[in-house]
Parts: structure tokens; C-alpha cells; sequence
């Protein structure tokens, strides 16, 4: 059996699972957990949800395969409210980003580590979030330029603003404050897995949602507009935003 975790899952035919899991040793994979539905599976499919540690296995070939044995790992993680939708959000950028098939270990445990972290309550879920996109978008191919510039080839400079391309990476400014731009602190920041100041963290997401939209043709993700809908319904509320 094989660490894993559901990253989602949806009804198929009458009495079975279609679940999209993150494994270990295989990736992402997809599989169908049959009778999950029925009386005698209601125990087993309370295993089958998000954020439970599992050991998966299965059988067969090709795109789905049959689940032959599930069970818990560890205890479930305890998210809620902002830290329950990071979550989901993790799921979403694994399945929108990760092929099938392909062993991602160390991917595997820095999002069992980012699980945990956000179930403590981490101290800065944003930066969390942030360290999670840039090694999921190494491990899918598309490492980020965090060290020099994409044109000279100059050691980044914390004072210098910067244009980045979310192939080639970054292009200096040299004329007045571009919008759009990030600072050099920032990007050393994220590459040296340091957490930059509030200003840098605002600007870093910005950027990480501009390169993960390349990366997915220009799509959205559904969890950015359901964080940005209860982010305006918290600020009304005279609350937080989400730390998406």
C-alpha cells in the first residue's frame, strides 16, 4: 500500500467513487473505489475524504484503475474556515498542474508539510501558500528564475524592481514605477525561502497568480473566485480576507 491522499472525488455509476488521489510513489493517479456508495462501503468511504493521511492501493492499467484497499494513515487533519479553503486550494493547483502518472515524492511531503502547517494555524498561511506554488510549479516544469536577471544574467538586486516573464523570468525597470512590477527583495525572498515583509508577500502573490495563469492557458482557478467572493464578504462584514 502506498501513501496517499484524495484530492477530489465525485459519483460514478450507481454505487462507486471516481477519486483523483496524490500518491507517493505514483503521482497523481486516478482511480475507482467501487461500492464505496452502498450499506457495506460507508465505512470505508468516511476514509475516502480530502485531508486524511491514507495508505491506497490499487490495481490494473491505463487511466483509472481499481482501488483494492484503503486505510487510515494518520488521524485527519482539523482545517476550517480559511485554512479548510487554502486546503482545497492546494488540491485544485495539484490536479490543474500535475500530469498523471509521474512520481513526485518530495512534492508528496512538502504538500503533507503545507496540510499540516495550515492545520496549526500557520503564522503566515499566505507565505505557505506561496512556498507551495513555486516548488508545485518546479516539480511541474515550470521552475521560477528566482536569482538572476533574464536578460544579463546580473545577480537579482533587492533594491531593483523588476518585470517578470513567466517563462524567461525577470527584466529589470530601469524607468519609473511600472504597475505590475515586483521587487527584487521579494523574488531573493521566495527563492532563498525567506518570508518577505507585507508589502513583498502582496506582491508575490500577484505575480504567482499571473504565472500559474500562463501555465493554465490563461484559466482561472475556481478557489480564486470563491477566496476573492469571501474576501469582499468579509471586509462588508468588517472582518479578514481569506489567505489565499
Amino acid at each position: 500500500m502506498h501513501p496517499a491522499y484524495i484530492l477530489h472525488a465525485r459519483p460514478y455509476r450507481e454505487t462507486s467513487l471516481l477519486l483523483e488521489a496524490f500518491t507517493r510513489d505514483h503521482g497523481r493517479i486516478g482511480v475507482i473505489a467501487r461500492g464505496v456508495r452502498g450499506t457495506k462501503g460507508q465505512a470505508l468511504r468516511a476514509v475516502l475524504q480530502p485531508f486524511q493521511p491514507l495508505l491506497l492501493a490499487w490495481g490494473g492499467r491505463g487511466d483509472l484503475m481499481r482501488m483494492t484497499g484503503a486505510e487510515p494513515a494518520g488521524a485527519a487533519l482539523a482545517l476550517e474556515g480559511s485554512a479548510l479553503l487554502s486546503a482545497f486550494y492546494l488540491n485544485e493547483l495539484v490536479l490543474r498542474l500535475l500530469p498523471r502518472g509521474e512520481a513526485q515524492i518530495a512534492l508528496f511531503w512538502r504538500y503533507a508539510e503545507c496540510l499540516g502547517l495550515l492545520a496549526e494555524g500557520a503564522h503566515a498561511p499566505g507565505w505557505e501558500l506561496r512556498r507551495f506554488e513555486r516548488d508545485l510549479l518546479a516539480a511541474a516544469g515550470y521552475a521560477l528564475e528566482l536569482e538572476t536577471e533574464a536578460d544579463s544574467g546580473r545577480a537579482l538586486d533587492s533594491e531593483v524592481r523588476y518585470r517578470f516573464d513567466p517563462v524567461s523570468g525577470p527584466y529589470q525597470v530601469r524607468d519609473a514605477p511600472v504597475p505590475g512590477t515586483i521587487s527584487g527583495a521579494a523574488l531573493l525572498a521566495l527563492g532563498e525561502d525567506r518570508v518577505p515583509d507585507a508589502v513583498g508577500l502582496r506582491e508575490l502573490r500577484r505575480l504567482m497568480r499571473d504565472v500559474l495563469r500562463h501555465h493554465l492557458g490563461g484559466r482561472e482557478l475556481r478557489s480564486w473566485q470563491v477566496l476573492a467572493d469571501l474576501s469582499v464578504a468579509a471586509r462588508s462584514a468588517g472582518g479578514e480576507g481569506g489567505q489565499d
